[in-house]
């Protein structure tokens, strides 16, 4: 059975963005039907039994917890061709205004969130006349025709470069003040934070332009054929009603809102769910924006990472000794499963060696631990050791080769950083 970590190791949701702005351009009946303020729209309080309720079943995802298995290196390359091949920004054939009003599925998901979180059934039938179907997300989100293998050194080769490095050592240096005071706050080292957030929006500079109501009811009600869609619906529709949520919440009007064709916002790219349970106001203005405020979008990454089970002061992998008998036993331990559920002891004890000078192998025996294999067609599958902190990068997105890159990239930004 394949592990749900493999199932997400593509590319992170920031590297593929196309400009979806439907109420521009030739739709002018969707555009005319205006933006209600949020006092208007919002003006029931949530009870606080609906709150329990909300947050029992609440996912806590990410755009790397949500970084799709049929969005990787196809789909960015799917995007690149068709943002090439469009010399003007015209949707006539990327949405489609109307399919949501009167549609029973949306209806009945209506009235699920107005007996549980006590919308207005009129308000929400109104929101979703307006809603529109994004092609070009169902597109991004469709499966391949032909898988293609996983390559970690190509993958890793998309973050681990110049323009995320010199990028994230400028943005460690701009923001010293706020990650030395979240890596205190939360145990979570400045340059893991610094390190997520270049690989998910090249520090702020790709946090999407799909309106992320549309992107999300696409997804919810007409995600693309594919093995495990029923289950990818049922999340994406608890994405939709934290998104409306969180628009009723915070007293925003829910189109304004905009980021990846998944759903992530912002430049963490927290999906909605996330930002509910996880985001915070870290620059202390009193209110949560993780669109412009790289304070809160700092504070709200280590909080998440904490919150998951982050251990201060704990390494993330340890490195493997290269001779055959060690890899071999690597090899023989690479399950796939995500959480650390082998002892160090059972690989010593069979004879594996460390690369680790400092590691005392003896007092760690007892260490969980899981092992982290990285193939690239070709050439000997990589392994690393992962620690509880490589589980806990997971949990932003279920990839290894993503929690692999931010690790390494981490790495390189605090080389390149030092005197």
């Amino acid at each position: 059975m394949t592990s749900p970590v493999r199932m997400y190791d593509s590319l992170s949701l920031a590297r593929t963005r196309l400009p979806h702005r439907p109420d521009t351009g030739r739709h002018h009946a969707v555009a005319a039907l205006g933006n209600p303020t949020p006092q208007q729209r919002w003006q029931r309080p949530r009870s606080a039994r609906a709150l329990g309720t909300v947050r029992a079943f609440g996912v806590a995802l990410c755009i790397g917890a949500m970084a799709l298995t049929s969005v990787g290196t196809q789909a960015q390359t799917r995007a690149r061709q068709t943002a090439q091949q469009s010399s003007q920004t015209e949707f006539e054939e990327e949405v489609v205004p109307q399919r949501y009003a009167a549609n029973p599925d949306v209806d009945a998901f209506i009235n699920d969130i107005v007996a549980r979180d006590g919308f207005d059934r009129s308000e929400l039938q109104k929101v979703f006349s307006r809603v529109v179907f994004s092609q070009t997300a169902a597109r991004l989100a469709a499966p391949p025709a032909t898988p293609g293998q996983k390559n970690w050194t190509k993958y890793e080769k998309n973050f681990l470069d110049n323009t995320r490095i010199n990028g994230g050592v400028r943005f460690w240096n701009q923001n010293a003040a706020a990650l030395a005071r979240a890596a205190k706050a939360y145990g979570v080292p400045e340059e893991i934070i610094v390190a997520i957030i270049g690989v998910e929006t090249i520090y702020g500079r790709n946090m999407g332009n799909f309106r992320t109501i549309d992107a999300l009811t696409t997804l919810a009600f007409d995600y693309p054929p594919a093995r495990n869609r029923s289950e990818r619906m049922a999340l994406f529709r608890k994405e939709l009603e934290n998104l409306l949520l969180y628009a009723r919440e915070r007293g925003v009007d829910p189109f304004s809102i905009y980021g990846s064709y998944a759903g992530a916002i912002g430049i963490p790219q927290f999906m909605p769910s996330s930002i509910r349970n996880y985001a915070v106001d870290f620059s202390g203005d009193g209110k949560i924006n993780l669109t412009t405020d790289v304070a809160d979008a700092i504070g709200s990454v280590a909080n998440f990472l904490k919150q998951h089970g982050w251990q201060p002061g704990q390494p993330v992998v340890w490195n493997i000794a290269a001779d055959r008998g060690s890899q071999g036993l690597a090899e023989a331990g690479a399950d796939g499963q995500p959480e650390p559920h082998w002892k160090l002891s059972d690989f010593i004890k069979a004879g594996m060696l460390m690369n680790e000078p400092r590691l005392d192998v003896g007092s760690a025996l007892d260490t969980p631990v899981l092992i982290v294999d990285l193939p690239t067609p070709g050439q000997a599958t990589q392994y690393r050791m992962g620690l509880t902190n490589f589980y806990v990068l997971t949990r932003y997105n279920r990839s290894f080769f993503y929690a692999m890159s931010v690790y390494d990239l981490a790495d390189a930004i605090k080389a390149a950083r030092a005197p």
